[in-house]
């Protein structure tokens, strides 16, 4: 076994709602969607126009910045919506699916003589493309860039969040088969990084051509972000690149199709599920029915396509997002409570032991989405540090982000990081500051000074 990486900062945060083992085909869904705003950094161009015909693989959008990139339909069908926000930004192009799914065929070669430029011509055409990200910035990787190194973190430590082995424990094939087309995209090692808590599944340890690593501690134990900082750090000019499980096996079934199925599994989660389980859907798919009778009508509910921390706010009939793996319902949390501060708070979970509820250690909590709190003035407390295990600065980064320094970000790590490894900040902080969107703000910044 190689050596296991132990990350001793972080918090597990123990919620109600776990999914339970069991694997359910999903009832197909009646709409499914592609959602820009899924996608870090891109300005879409529309290709479609309500009323078109589509087959699965067919393009919707393209990037202004990279049109050789195409972000294609998962289903066949007829598009019946192009939903618009403020400034007419495209906010989803939704389909309605067939009964049968059609499929575009792409011409894929034998893998074994397949060069770079094909594969990622292939890739590009059949809207996978997107599914390989990269650091820094954490958009959508450039095909122009060899990345010293591909990551991949085969599982997520983020409060409910998927098995990753149940879910790629009967796909070795394609697993296999996408780490083989990977593997010709970089000059440098593929490094799969594994959960040491428990035995990983076959499908990981028995894959060739990657090197493995174990890691052991709390969440963010399982962000590629954190992995990448332990295993290969990112310096001023440096490109890597990083996937998951289920996009791999996505690209190893192209590679052997010659069609795009965008088919995964999620979770369903949270305290407000009455039966939280798997299911097997397509990308994109609307969650009615899989919420419909399954949650409870007591009170106002928050659906999110993904987890609690780093998830996106959907609704009741709102579509899974392309890079999620789960569904999380819980609370609202819209109300008022008066001296709540005063009460002894067994049923809230707090990190700093400001309640009571510290003394039943492995206790799991119904949590909802109330601050408990008014936004504050901005303060270094020290609890930052506590729950982010990179060797990074992590308030001082935020306030080089906030007054727009460059020179300092680019000291502090900003190459290295994404929103995600700042949830957890976010969580705890005492000043209820929205710490994620200032990591993007200074991304996007330095992505646009960088360009």
């Amino acid at each position: 076994m190689s050596k296991v990486i132990k990350i001793k900062k972080g918090l597990d945060i123990k919620l109600v709602g776990t999914a339970e083992k069991i694997l359910q085909k999903a009832e197909q869904a009646e709409t499914y969607a592609v959602k820009p705003t899924d996608f870090q950094g891109i300005r879409p161009k529309l290709l479609v126009k309500t009323g078109d015909r589509v087959k699965a693989g067919t393009p919707l959008f393209f990037d202004k910045f990279q049109p050789e990139v195409q972000f294609t339909s998962p289903v066949s069908g007829k598009v019946i919506e192009i939903n618009r926000g403020e400034r007419r930004m495209i906010l989803e192009v939704v389909v309605k699916a067939d009964p049968e799914i059609e499929f575009e065929s792409f011409d894929v070669p034998d893998t074994k003589s397949l060069t770079r430029e094909e594969i990622i011509a292939v890739l590009q055409q059949s809207g996978l493309w997107p599914a390989i990200r990269q650091r820094p910035y954490s958009i959508i990787a450039r095909a122009d860039d060899i990345p010293k190194a591909i990551f991949i973190s085969a599982f997520d430590s983020a409060p409910l969040a998927p098995d990753m082995d149940y879910i790629v424990k009967e796909y070795g094939d394609e697993f296999q088969q996408g780490i083989d087309i990977l593997s010709k995209l970089t000059d440098g090692k593929i490094h799969l990084n594994l959960n040491a808590d428990y035995p990983p599944a076959d499908t990981y340890t028995k894959v060739k051509g990657v090197e493995f690593h174990y890691f052991k501690g709390p969440h963010p134990a399982g962000n590629v972000g954190v992995q990448i900082n332990k295993i290969d750090p990112i310096n001023k000019g440096e490109v890597v690149w990083y996937t998951y499980p289920q996009e791999i096996i996505m690209i190893g079934r192209l590679f052997n199709k010659g069609i795009y199925d965008a088919s995964k599994i999620i979770a369903l989660t949270g305290s407000e599920v009455i039966h939280p389980k798997y299911y097997k859907i397509i990308s994109g798919a609307s969650i009615a029915n899989l919420v419909k009778g399954n949650v409870t009508e007591d009170e106002p509910l928050r659906y999110i396509s993904g987890n609690v921390l780093t998830g996106s706010k959907i609704y009741s009939k709102g579509y899974v997002g392309y890079y999620d793996n789960m569904i999380t319902v819980i609370p609202e949390g819209d109300y008022y409570e008066m001296f709540g501060w005063a009460k002894p708070g067994f049923n809230k979970f707090s990190v700093s032991r400001a309640v009571l509820s510290w003394l039943i250690p492995g206790r799991k909590f119904k949590l909802d989405t109330n601050l408990h709190g008014a936004q504050r003035a901005y303060v270094m407390t020290g609890e930052y540090e506590k729950v982010f295990p990179m060797d990074i600065y992590p308030v001082q980064l935020i306030k080089a982000i906030m007054i727009e320094d460059i020179d300092l970000m680019e000291k502090l790590g900003i190459y290295e990081v994404d929103e995600e490894d700042f949830a957890l900040c976010e969580y705890v902080c005492t000043s209820k500051t929205e710490v994620q969107s200032i990591v993007r703000k200074g991304l996007d910044l330095m992505r646009q000074e960088m360009s």
